[in-house]
């Protein structure tokens, strides 16, 4: 059985990395690994922040299907005595590799409830007692269910741990969730210089693909941000120090012969505006809460010798909400893939071999109560129940500066998306977690 490595990182748009086009942050290692492997040009997030995202990866539900529609704050249901694992009722891909066999670890964020226990399969446990980040240093994490500061640089730490996982077992399957909580880029380490191996080389960078734009009225959280160099620089050391650790775990695989015996993924929970279009962070810190492309875009590099074809670019869009019937498929577990709930997603592994695949380039998007469906050529975003909305011609404005929602001569693409969304929600949504009919949440609403 082939081992599975899932590295996934915190607040970090696709727009950061060598390999979709950034020359100028450093990520040799992240580039390599999609020179060997795959790479998805219009990968997605079903939601724009951590905990609903990572709820997505791990069981391949959609947040009105597992509930969870924003982040969990700290305490409960993390820590303390009502804590409880928000996704317990589902079957979720440890729970799954876990039966087959595999042995596995978390190393970094778990940010999905009773983080002080081992959750869903895993066995091997390193996390944090919260999901935000205030520092890189000095950290609180848990280890052997007890809560303690880490003097050293989280970033390297949780790269330490994940590589002595790989050694303690190279002779057995494996899955590795190595869930980075960088490169971050919000709140109060990104007041602060960086102070990892990177940030002399930013010190004096100007670091152009941010982009200079005035602050979007909308916006009402990190506006210090926007335009701010010091801000831009410690983004972009973060991300070499994510980078740093993608490398030392791929070094680790070829040192131990393991290379073409493991599948390693690459992702992020969510995008991060770094300016874009007037915003800086994700979809939460705007009111209304925004689907802006830099926000819900998305890494997504694969790669196994011998079986992925080195250099392979794939076009097709997809959201995270696919993640799991194709690692399934990948590892051979095509029949593993639960039935119940019914999964919106669909496995695009052929597409990792090289195969032309049947595929409809459409995904959805949701946020308490903002939902947004994205094709090849349109993205409509609508807010429950008076907006306001928005219809952007995606080909022809990328940069979502001319909202075409009233354009009389748009109207047949606007009902066409509308009815697309409706029937989505309709067949997946489960009426006990759909927002936008009555349902709840488990995690504190930003929007009532």
């Amino acid at each position: 059985m082939p081992n599975l490595i899932f590295i996934l990182t915190d607040n970090f748009g696709a727009w950061g990395i060598g390999c979709y086009g950034n020359r100028e942050i450093r990520t040799p290692n992240l580039d390599r690994l999609a020179a060997e492997g795959a790479r998805f040009s219009r990968a997605y997030c079903v939601n724009s922040v951590c905990s609903p995202s990572r709820a997505t990866f791990l069981t391949g539900l959609i947040p009105s299907q597992h509930g969870i529609h924003s982040f969990l704050t700290a305490g409960e249901p993390q820590i303390g005595p009502k804590a409880y694992c928000t996704i317990a009722e589902f079957r979720s891909l440890s729970d799954i590799l876990a039966a087959e066999g595999y042995v596995c670890g978390l190393v970094g964020k778990w940010h999905l409830g009773d983080n002080l226990r081992p959750q869903k399969g895993f066995t091997a446990w390193l996390t944090t007692p919260h999901g935000h980040t205030t520092t890189f240093y000095d950290a609180d994490v848990i280890e052997n269910g007890q809560i303690r500061k880490e003097p050293q640089y989280l970033t390297d730490f949780w790269t330490d741990h994940a590589v002595r996982f790989i050694e303690q077992n190279k002779n057995r399957p494996f899955f590795l969730y190595l869930a980075y909580n960088g490169p971050y880029g919000l709140g109060e380490p990104l007041s602060k210089p960086a102070r990892n191996r990177h940030a002399a080389y930013y010190a004096d960078k100007e670091l152009t693909c941010f982009p200079r734009e005035p602050v979007h009225p909308w916006l009402v959280q990190n506006r210090q941000f926007v335009g701010n160099l010091q801000a831009m620089r410690r983004y972009a050391a973060e991300i070499s120090g994510v980078d740093d650790g993608v490398g030392r775990v791929m070094d680790a695989l070829r040192r131990l012969g393991l290379d073409r015996d493991t599948l390693v993924v690459f992702s992020a929970d969510q995008g991060l505006c770094g300016g874009h279009g007037g915003f800086w962070g994700m979809g939460d810190h705007s009111r209304p809460i925004h689907t802006h492309e830099q926000t819900v875009r998305i890494p997504l590099l694969y790669r196994q010798p011998g079986r992925i074809p080195a250099g392979l670019v794939s076009d097709l869009m997809t959201c995270n909400y696919d993640f799991l019937p194709t690692v399934l498929s990948c590892l051979g577990l095509e029949g593993k893939v639960p039935a119940s709930p019914p999964l919106p997603g669909r496995s695009y592994a052929g597409a990792l071999l090289g195969q032309t695949i049947p595929w409809d380039n459409i995904i959805f998007h949701e946020f308490e109560n903002t939902r947004m469906v994205r094709t090849a050529d349109w993205k409509l975003t609508l807010r429950h129940p008076a907006g306001p909305d928005e219809l952007y011609d995606m080909r022809n404005d990328p940069d979502e500066r001319q909202n075409l929602i009233e354009a009389a001569e748009h109207a047949a693409t606007r009902a066409t998306l509308r009815h697309q969304m409706e029937q989505f929600f309709a067949r997946y949504a489960d009426p006990k977690y759909d927002l936008w009919r009555g349902g709840v949440s488990k995690a504190r609403r930003l929007i009532r």
